[in-house]
């Protein structure tokens, strides 16, 4: 006996018959994640954990289901405050710009609705980090990195104790390096183009700016050049002897101890 074989119309309308199945009222529609099990004894508690399981998978969509669900539905869990915040970075894990944003979104959230709350610190910390994920390279648009910047900068005033402060410290370090950096490259570019009163002045608002600036050997290699190079020496000589004083290592100190050499010359032949 032959197989039957369907057309694509009838097998279209068998699955349909499946999916409506009128008689027990059921309907095919995807599985709620965030459905409870009859009978489960702690539903918040069940909540989360299912949550931050599907985090662990990084099943971002279906943890920020169940998350919002434990807030929704629970405002008197104690586990509502941990996933207010877990949906934040579960938009921080998934990455891209719209999820950031709304990253950035339940972060401020929380703080609004709970300034006072133990984790307000982290939350203030996590807009921080979510900025900075945000942040373009030296060349391009530099608003997420100010307000990572800024970000940073308020929680330090805020939460001056919290055990978040080092790592705080070292993002918020990335962030005012990528606005120096930004600041050096115009510099820069003045410099090779010859226009040296301009490197001058841009290589003086990142010092000043910034002086712990991680890269600011560069600065200071630049920035002497430029006015060594309209005949102003002696102001340059400083600048040279700070990046030898203070870098062990630079690609500029071989170029900085001979130019001091003949700088100093210069200077003594007057």
């Amino acid at each position: 006996m032959k197989p039957t074989i369907l057309s694509n119309g009838q097998a279209q309308l068998i699955s349909m018959s499946l999916c409506l199945f009128i008689a027990s009222g059921i309907a095919c529609t995807p599985q709620d994640p965030a459905a409870i099990p009859p009978g489960t004894p702690d539903p918040d508690r069940y909540l989360f954990e299912l949550g931050s399981t599907l985090v662990e998978d990084e099943d971002w969509n279906k943890a920020q289901s169940v998350f919002s669900r434990l807030v929704d539905v629970y405002p008197q869990s104690p586990y509502r405050f941990d996933a207010k915040l877990a949906i934040g970075d579960s938009f921080l894990g998934q990455g891209g710009f719209s999820s950031l944003v709304q990253a950035v979104n339940e972060f401020e959230e929380f703080l609004r609705f709970y300034p006072t709350h133990p984790r307000a610190a982290y939350a203030q910390f996590k807009i921080g980090v979510t900025y900075s994920e945000g942040m373009y390279s030296a060349d391009r648009d530099q608003t997420p990195t100010k307000r990572a910047v800024e970000a940073f900068d308020l929680f330090f005033e805020l939460y001056p104790d919290s055990d978040l402060t080092d790592e705080a410290r070292k993002s918020h370090r990335l962030a005012r390096d990528r606005l120096s950096e930004a600041d050096f490259g115009v510099g820069e570019f003045y410099f090779e183009g010859g226009w040296y009163p301009g490197a001058i002045f841009r290589m003086r608002a990142v010092l000043a700016n910034d002086p712990a600036y991680t890269d600011r050997d560069a600065v200071y290699f630049v920035l002497a050049e430029s006015l060594a190079m309209i005949g102003r020496e002696e102001e340059a000589l400083p600048y040279f002897n700070q990046l030898v004083d203070e870098f062990e290592q630079s690609a500029y100190l071989e170029q900085a101890r001979r130019r001091i050499t003949e700088l100093e010359t210069q200077i003594g032949k007057r």
